[in-house]
């Protein structure tokens, strides 16, 4: 397990003084484990008839030879995370009678410990998410119980052709769409709309709490506009950065992240990467260490301003999975590599399946300032919390040890929402079944995972 130091206070004024704007150290400071409950990564969902029998399985195209596959099961699960000359099994498989219900990649809290969470866009990229079905399930939490409770699913389908692009149910009426069209990741609340982010045009979408599409906005800011190789536009390019200024964003690597203000005015979509600097033929960064950027978009008129912030990563890899705000200038970003996951056994570096190989290392929520930027337009990062290293005086884990110090191990701490004053709830996107972080051989759980995080929100 990483090791991480909190700074005393000689430390952290030393520190401040040779690093410049938001790189200023940050304080880590606890947060404590106030509950803990989860989905069954096995759990499924019918499709509707009116999406036609194609999705009555889903996964039939997600074997490494690129054929389908129909018969169930018939597709073994291997983890993202570990050396691939001795791949590691998740214990999960595909394809699944039904539609998955994973990989929960945007949260909002609805109050009473019910939640509306985002399905990611089925299993890992276009061509292989054909047959998921695009989806938002609202939930119940049972903390004491550690049960999560799915009481609806809503599928998002085009009826009215809003969608300006080419999809995989273009000759129907119903238009469900899929993990080929979309890739939601993030997801607000706006008046009685649901405006979802999405990493592969990257877009954001307008839709009714019915699932109808009502719109889809580009990212066009001062006259410029936003593109990843996936763009309709742009067609099927090979490839993360193209090397082409026509194409900022990496593949995969759009609105992971996105914030709403607390007025419910503005959203503050974040790229999930850096982007493609152009003249320097690589991604941007400043003294080494990649950033990204949070964009405004106004509601009222679905228009992005011009204004701009620049997010600095602690680390060449590392990436942006959410974005949520505390008050008018205040948010909570998760930063985390993409590249571990388990939090024991571990056996860093060693050539075998029985244990992690890269355990869980740098999970991380911080908390940033829009109102304290340097002269280049960064933001501060003003302290964080270790999702590594949770305090759990109370013994309130329902998975894993549940001992004084609880670990989100997985590869993607993908979501949070603010739920009071104190308390917010992480999701994980499990990646299903490609994810196994928590337990060797088990696929990973949808874990909703209730944190006081009190003294984060008191950090100056």
């Amino acid at each position: 397990m990483k090791q991480n130091y909190i700074l005393n206070p000689v430390t952290h004024a030393l520190c401040a003084l040779i690093v410049s704007g938001s790189a200023l150290a940050q304080t880590e400071v606890s947060a404590v484990l106030a509950g803990h409950a989860y989905l069954p990564a096995s759990t499924t969902v019918q499709a509707p008839k009116a999406a036609g029998p194609l999705f009555a399985t889903a996964g039939k195209f997600t074997d490494a030879s690129r054929q389908r596959k129909d018969t169930l099961g018939s597709v073994e699960g291997i983890t993202f995370v570990g050396d691939p000359k001795f791949p590691r099994k998740s214990g999960g498989s595909l394809p699944v009678a039904g539609q998955a219900v994973q990989g929960f990649s945007g949260i909002v809290s609805l109050g009473q410990n019910r939640f509306l969470v985002l399905t990611d866009n089925g299993f890992g990229n276009k061509i292989n998410s054909q047959d998921a079905l695009l989806m938002v399930q609202h939930v119940k939490a049972d903390w004491s119980k550690g049960q999560v409770a799915l009481e609806s699913t809503t599928f998002l389908h085009d009826p009215d052709k809003k969608v300006p692009f080419f999809i995989v149910n273009e000759n129907t009426d119903s238009r469900f769409l899929t993990g080929s069209d979309f890739d939601p990741e993030s997801i607000q609340m706006v008046g009685d709309e649901w405006w979802i982010g999405d990493e592969f045009g990257p877009y954001v979408l307008r839709v009714t709490p019915q699932g109808k599409v009502l719109g889809v906005i580009e990212t066009v800011v001062a006259g410029k506009s936003y593109r990843s190789p996936d763009h309709y536009l742009n067609g099927r390019i090979p490839g993360n950065y193209p090397g082409d200024e026509q194409f900022e964003s990496r593949r995969s690597g759009g609105f992971e992240p996105m914030a709403k203000s607390i007025d419910g005015k503005t959203l503050y979509p974040m790229f999930e990467w850096p982007l493609w600097d152009a003249q320097a033929k690589t991604q941007e960064s400043r003294n080494g260490k990649p950033y990204t950027r949070i964009l405004e978009l106004d509601v009222a008129s679905q228009k992005y301003k011009d204004r701009q912030w620049k997010y600095q990563f602690e680390a060449v890899g590392n990436i942006a999975a959410d974005f949520q705000m505390l008050d008018a200038n205040t948010g909570l970003v998760i930063e985390r590599d993409d590249s571990t996951e388990g939090a024991g056994p571990n056996c860093p570096g060693e050539a075998r399946v029985d244990c992690f190989t890269r355990p869980a290392k740098f999970k991380r929520i911080y908390k940033i300032d829009l109102s304290q930027i340097d002269s280049e337009g960064f933001v501060k990062k003003v302290a964080y919390i270790d999702l590594t290293r949770i305090n759990n005086p109370q013994g309130l884990a329902k998975l894993g040890p549940n001992e004084a110090v609880f670990v989100l191990p997985h590869l993607g701490p993908e979501g949070l929402t603010v739920v009071d004053s104190n308390h917010i709830v992480v999701v994980n996107d499990n990646n299903f079944p490609f994810s196994s972080g928590r337990t060797i051989g088990q696929p990973d759980h949808n874990e909703l995972t209730l944190l006081n995080i009190k003294a984060l929100v008191e950090a100056k």
